[in-house]
């Protein structure tokens, strides 16, 4: 399938996308977009143009006409995380094909400077969130020459085909949840659908029960790929079973097995005691 047209971006046209809506009342199907501004401008611009391909027939069903009529309406009076040139950046850093390893999250961070497209990642200077310290210290347990660093930046793990996808993905400033059960459920469990529907066989990290009954709404087929459950990383609930899952190992010994050793992933590549960034600069410029 050829790739869609891709016009020339910028941030100000972006962060314009989801402003430019209004709400047409006597329908609930609806939504005109502003003039000049189609109604898939973010979509078109900011999406990997493999999930862009894969997705395009899920923006103009009613759901996610309702759900950018409501993300337009709370940008009018509320700050909005990620900022809209972030919301699908896990598309562009993770393209479909290149999908390894699945790990969903909820809802993105709300404060400011944190959530930035991608589930568990924060960008620097922003202090590592307790469920991410978590990670590292399961990662740490798993792999005992990492050594968890100091800053949060997941990019070139999903860079490496790791796929960090929230089930929700937008949020209102200091406000968690407030965009669930919104719409983006419904997208996001299709593109957890085209995953599934891959031939390669991918590992899917299910951390938490909504994680959890998510992969299993989907139907993921368990003969070809491999579902790892266990407790979510928060600090409230590590210790009841996300702590010493061995997940990480589990999912490069299935990857190796089903794939050759060039399935794995390089969970150690972020480890602090790493003294080049060549391994970094590999896989962010493939």
């Amino acid at each position: 399938m050829p790739k869609a047209l891709r016009p020339k971006r910028t941030l100000t046209t972006v962060a314009e996308a989801f402003s430019g809506l209004e709400v047409d009342e006597g329908t609930s199907t609806t939504v005109p977009p502003a003039d000049d501004v189609p109604f898939e401008f973010l979509e078109q611009q900011t999406m990997g143009p493999t999930w862009y391909e894969a997705l395009r027939s899920e923006f103009n069903k009613p759901y996610f006409v309702k759900l950018k009529a409501f993300i337009a309406d709370e940008r009018k009076s509320y700050t909005i995380f990620p900022s809209p040139e972030n919301i699908y950046s896990w598309s562009r850093l993770t393209p479909l094909d290149n999908v390894k390893v699945v790990i969903l999250g909820q809802d993105p961070y709300h404060d400011v400077g944190q959530a930035h497209g991608l589930s568990f990642s924060v960008l620097p200077p922003t202090k590592v969130p307790g469920s991410l310290k978590n990670i590292y210290k399961e990662l740490k347990t798993e792999y005992p020459s990492f050594v968890p660093p100091k800053t949060g930046d997941l990019t070139p793990l999903a860079a490496a085909g790791v796929l960090w996808l929230n089930a929700s993905l937008t949020v209102r400033a200091h406000k968690a949840a407030s965009h669930s059960k919104k719409g983006w459920e419904e997208f996001t469990k299709q593109a957890l659908r085209c995953v599934a529907r891959r031939e390669r066989g991918v590992v899917f990290m299910a951390w938490g029960l909504p994680a959890q009954k998510t992969i299993d709404t989907i139907g993921v087929d368990e003969t070809r790929h491999l579902i790892l459950r266990s407790a979510h990383p928060s600090p409230l609930s590590a210790h009841r079973g996300f702590l010493g899952n061995g997940h990480f190992r589990r999912a490069n010994d299935w990857l190796a097995e089903k794939h050759g050793e060039e399935g794995r992933i390089d969970w150690e590549m972020l480890s602090a005691s790493r003294t080049t960034k060549s391994d970094l600069k590999r896989y962010l410029t493939k």
